[in-house]
């Protein structure tokens, strides 16, 4: 028996006897080399998981999935972790070597987390991928082309370069291959409307100039559509009781802890308390899901005026893949009180308490319009066609209001970073008292077709000044299209050890030809990642690709495929298939 302590890794074996004439070794048989994993299947393990259903779900899947796209319009991916695939172990354990993790520290899952979420990225170290957030991806591959973990990781490890490119939920794929590959159970997470604050003072600051527009110059904070990171199963014995269970750990790169780009282990428990003295990297976590949105206007003299205050934009939702399906499960409760609560109340004084910083609104003048309500409806579209817009304002009060309404369209990077403002509008509306009133606005796809992003995103800011009493209305919301999807379909009977072969079919919607298209296919346990380069796809027409292959082994298993091209990226399909004995 190993012991529940012992370290993980690659060992070799031996027999020694002890003789009288001294002691007597085995040779050196490479046949005999043993792995060392982390137990989760072992009460003593520091990873120990005592639920079976968890533990298939946690460890032992090799296909997850990915949530994206926005709160109000959730989408799911598949993507392979591969982490039984050959050589992956290997390339694994290679990484704690990279990240020069001293052996002793290497039975400790704490300080394998902490170093392989600064490894997995390039900053500073030359970890596993190259981050890219500005739709250029040159001498690499998209990182929305990626299907799953084994080619990065075995490029990695034969290549010992990081792999262009990869965004966030590229880092937590190949983080909970790791993760598993090593025996830590380990899950996706994905933050719908998460904060990058970058002074962690749970306020994203967005600066309005004179008319209510947003100054691009001055705002420096962005939300993101959503973001990515992990979740890995560990004792805490560094912490008091209480705090084992869930710990967020993320290897996208987005500000440096102790130095380097890192963020975690942070306890998800010490997260909903507002215990964030705990290490590591409690209160950048925390902010990414309970920050505060302040809109705020610069006067000519200098002096800041808060017109607005949102307090449940950011973190409205946080999922991950249900434990044995491909369902969705709401976890937000994990990481915070219901909003207005009196426990979410403490948890933020105790978090505030511990220091993280939270500018109070006494600092500043702030008196909220109560008697206007605005908000906006954007219709589903789908690339390609044109759509509307909707702005609905609600006068409560008993007077007669105008309101200048601004309307701002902007194409954005799902990091909330604006490339191009593709649309402006501005109008004036009347508002009776105690009515309704609704504005149409018409999007054309000629007008944002030419500059738009891989993700397909939109972020709509409406900002409207109520004449009559200078308060200034503020709502933004990120919007993505429809991205038509692969159709894959077998052809011929599923038995293991038969050839057989599987068809990947798209069809061009846009009113333009797809130059440069790759498509990619893999399956885990099916087929390793088939690439094909096809140069031009003409608008309407289809493409179809065809593969043959054999599987090995009997059981249920996913064909995953993606299709990338200079015009169109994001476009994914999956097919579940029942591979039968012979």
């Amino acid at each position: 028996m190993s012991s529940a302590t012992c370290i993980i890794g690659k060992f070799r074996f031996y027999v020694a006897v002890l003789t009288p004439f001294g002691i007597l070794r085995t040779r050196r048989n490479s046949a005999t080399d043993t792995y060392i994993l982390f137990n989760p299947w072992c009460q003593l393990d520091a990873v120990y998981l005592d639920d079976e259903k968890e533990r298939e779900e946690y460890v032992l899947n090799d296909v997850g999935i990915v949530f994206h796209g926005n709160v109000e319009d959730v989408k799911s991916r598949s993507w392979s972790y591969g982490q039984f695939e050959e050589n992956v172990l290997d390339a694994c354990l290679f990484l704690m070597d990279k990240a020069e993790l001293e052996l002793s520290g290497r039975g400790n899952p704490i300080k394998i987390c902490r170093v392989a979420s600064a490894v997995i990225n390039s900053r500073d170290d030359n970890g596993v991928i190259a981050g890219s957030w500005n739709n250029t991806y040159d001498y690499g591959v998209a990182p929305s082309a990626w299907t799953g973990s084994v080619d990065i990781l075995l490029e990695y490890y034969s290549s010992k370069q990081p792999v262009r490119y990869g965004q966030c939920w590229v880092f937590a794929g190949v983080f909970n291959t790791f993760l598993r590959c090593l025996g830590i159970p380990a899950r996706l997470i994905t933050n719908y409307s998460s904060a990058h604050d970058n002074n962690a003072n749970l306020r994203m600051d967005f600066f309005l100039d004179d008319e209510g527009k947003v100054d691009t110059r001055l705002t420096k904070d962005s939300v993101w559509n959503y973001h990515c990171w992990n979740e890995a199963w560990m004792t805490r014995p560094d912490l008091p009781v209480g705090f084992g269970g869930w710990q967020v750990v993320d290897g996208t790169p987005q500000e440096t802890s102790d130095g380097m780009y890192r963020c975690g282990p942070a306890s998800v428990q010490a997260i909903k308390h507002g215990h964030v003295c705990f290490q590591f990297d409690a209160p950048f976590v925390y902010a990414e899901v309970n920050s505060d949105i302040f809109y705020t206007r610069m006067e000519k003299n200098g002096t800041q005026v808060v017109e607005n205050i949102d307090t449940t934009h950011i973190g409205q939702l946080i999922v991950t893949k249900a434990v044995g399906s491909d369902g969705m499960v709401d976890i937000t409760e994990e990481y915070k009180f219901r909003e207005g609560s009196d426990e979410e109340r403490l948890a933020l004084e105790t978090a505030v308490m511990y220091g993280v910083k939270k500018q109070s609104i006494q600092d500043t003048t702030y008196q909220p319009q109560t008697d206007v309500d605005m908000d906006f409806q954007v219709q589903k579209a789908v690339l390609g066609n044109d759509f509307k817009v909707t702005i609905t304002f609600k006068n409560k009060s008993r007077n007669s209001y105008t309101a200048t309404t601004y309307f701002s369209g902007n194409i954005v990077f799902y990091t909330g970073v604006t490339k191009s403002e593709f649309k402006k509008h501005s109008f004036s509306a009347k508002l009776e008292p105690s009515s309704i009133r609704s504005f149409d606005i018409v999007i054309k796809s000629s007008e944002y077709m030419s500059d738009l992003l891989e993700q397909a995103s939109f972020h709509f800011f409406v900002t409207a000044r109520i004449n009559e009493t200078g308060k200034i209305l503020a709502v933004q919301k990120a919007v993505m299209l429809e991205i038509p999807t692969l159709r894959i379909k077998t052809k011929g009977e599923l038995v293991a050890g038969k050839e057989t072969s599987v068809i990947v079919e798209f069809t061009n919607p846009l009113k333009q030809t797809l130059e440069n298209v790759v498509l990619r296919l893999e399956g885990p346990g099916v087929l390793r990642t088939i690439k094909k380069q096809f140069g031009r796809i003409p608008m309407n027409s289809t493409l179809t690709w065809e593969v043959k292959f054999t599987p090995m082994r009997p059981g249920l298993r996913k064909l995953i495929a993606s299709l990338n091209s200079d015009a169109l990226r994001h476009v994914y399909g999956e097919l579940n298939i029942q591979i039968r004995k012979p």
